[in-house]
């Protein structure tokens, strides 16, 4: 059974976790949908709206669902995890030749290159949407947004020399803080327009993905 001590620190390290561990996926509200109607020069409308947030519910319920719950939760290198233990894993449980091993060492650095990817151009425009937040309010900040995004950023890289539990303690309430606002506009806007839970239907990305190719 946990000790007292551990149940008491489980809410400050789940709070913690919530900063490091989720600040990547919370922060894609800000440019998710705005990206797929701009990248594409979608049109406006209900069909486009209900298959774009289709396509992001379901691939997101299909990764979470199968990807992580049945395949990599249950794929850990004694208790660790990312794309690099599980190689060395497979490594190490497999029996295969020379060759393929060095098709799988080229698959993980791969994946690994991927993830750095994500790790650098995601922060990037995290800052950059949030700042162009700004601009809505009043257009004295436009010709700032590319500084101050040089700035904030420049400030979070320079903090990550204390460490992942720092950042966490530091960044963990202001994630909650965030999470609570979006569900709350999120709410908000649902009671406003209901017709968008609509957007669970598959058949609706599947509307998306035949009628826009």
């Amino acid at each position: 059974m946990q000790s007292t001590a551990q149940k008491a620190a489980l809410p400050v390290i789940t709070l913690a976790a919530l900063g490091v561990v989720f600040g990547d996926i919370g922060t894609s509200p800000l440019y998710a949908l705005r990206q797929c109607f701009l990248t594409a020069h979608l049109a406006i409308s209900e069909a486009s709206v209900l298959g774009i947030l289709s396509l992001i519910f379901w691939c997101m319920m299909l990764t979470i669902s199968f990807k992580y719950v049945m395949v990599i939760m249950r794929a850990d290198n004694n208790g660790e995890g990312g794309i690099m233990s599980l190689l060395a894993l497979n490594l190490r449980t497999t029996r295969i030749s020379d060759q393929k091993k060095i098709f799988l060492i080229a698959l993980g650095f791969v994946g690994a290159s991927l993830f750095f990817g994500d790790g650098i151009i995601t922060p990037a425009i995290s800052v950059l949407s949030a700042i162009e937040g700004l601009s809505i309010a009043t257009p004295i900040f436009n010709q700032w947004l590319v500084p101050l995004s040089i700035g904030i950023l420049a400030g979070l890289f320079m903090v990550q020399r204390h460490g992942t539990a720092t950042m966490g303690k530091f960044f963990g309430p202001l994630t909650m803080l965030w999470f609570l606002s979006i569900g709350g506009f999120g709410l908000w806007s649902i009671i406003q327009t209901p017709f968008v839970l609509w957007m669970v239907n598959p058949y609706w990305a599947y509307h998306f993905v035949v009628d826009q190719p």
